[in-house]
């Protein structure tokens, strides 16, 4: 019995997947079945089609696979030219939009219509963004529209460009949390700065770093509370800067930093 199915490309939901993973509803891979992925795998999906191939043979299942193995073959997935002109043929549309591939495979199909008779201003080669507008019978190309990936975060709106880089940073290198608590009056610190460090370092591992960090807090309020006091923004502004260069000097990570003044 031969069964063809999807998951030629590692699709996580595709049946070969389902099968590999043994959670298949209808059907299951048994040892010495014989499994023939007839594509070469595509630049990008390689892990996920090599995780698949795995658990298969860990099903102990016999595998052909990949076009440049000893045993490999590689079938496309894709009509060829003269398949694509068999069907303009057949199906002899007013207008074509080739869709899928890039730029240079949107033009062969373009030059594959001429030669079948599809007139060249009939066929719209588009951008992401651009639209087609049908009236009366006619299609002509339409105004651009932005367009693009939109994340979306939970519950909420469109998660923005800052959004992503702040989660990015935090990411990479954590955060660095400053409290300073300062006189509302004539901006003396009243109490020994807070460093909270999240996904930085581990405070217990770097008390020197932590002692150094604070010295420099201290450091960069007195030095302002002389100069400009009460200029909390400028205090805030002036700990981020003093810190992220002390701290890149010393580790070579560049952590948020979230300095917070609270006034008494």
């Amino acid at each position: 019995m031969a069964v063809l199915c999807t998951g030629s490309q590692g699709e996580p939901m595709a049946a070969l997947a389902r099968l590999a993973a043994g959670s298949h509803r209808q059907m299951a891979i048994a040892p010495g079945d014989t499994v023939i992925i007839a594509a070469g795998a595509i630049p990008g999906n390689e892990r996920s089609v090599s995780r698949i191939i795995d658990h298969l043979y860990q099903i102990g299942a016999s595998v052909i696979y990949g076009a440049g193995s000893a045993t490999g073959m590689h079938v496309s997935g894709h009509g060829s030219q003269e398949e694509l002109k068999l069907m303009l043929t057949l199906m002899k549309p007013r207008y074509l939009i080739p869709v899928h591939g890039e730029f240079r495979m949107l033009h062969q199909h373009r030059l594959l219509a001429e030669a079948v008779g599809i007139p060249q201003e009939r066929v719209f080669i588009l951008n992401n963004g651009d639209t087609v507008e049908l009236a009366d019978g006619e299609a002509r190309k339409g105004k651009s529209i932005p367009a693009g990936s939109s994340l979306v975060d939970g519950l909420g709106r469109d998660v923005g460009k800052i959004v992503l880089r702040d989660r990015r940073q935090l990411s990479g290198d954590g955060m660095l949390v400053v409290v300073v608590t300062l006189s509302e009056y004539d901006g003396r610190m009243l109490a020994k700065p807070e460093i909270i460090s999240r996904g930085f370092v581990y405070v217990r591992d770097n008390e020197e770093l932590m002692a150094g960090i604070q010295e420099l807090v201290l450091k960069t309020v007195q030095g302002l509370e002389e100069e400009q006091p009460g200029r909390w923004n400028l205090v805030k502004r002036s700990l981020k800067d003093d810190l992220a260069r002390y701290i890149y000097a010393r580790t070579r990570r560049r952590p948020m930093i979230l300095p917070i003044v609270i006034e008494v």
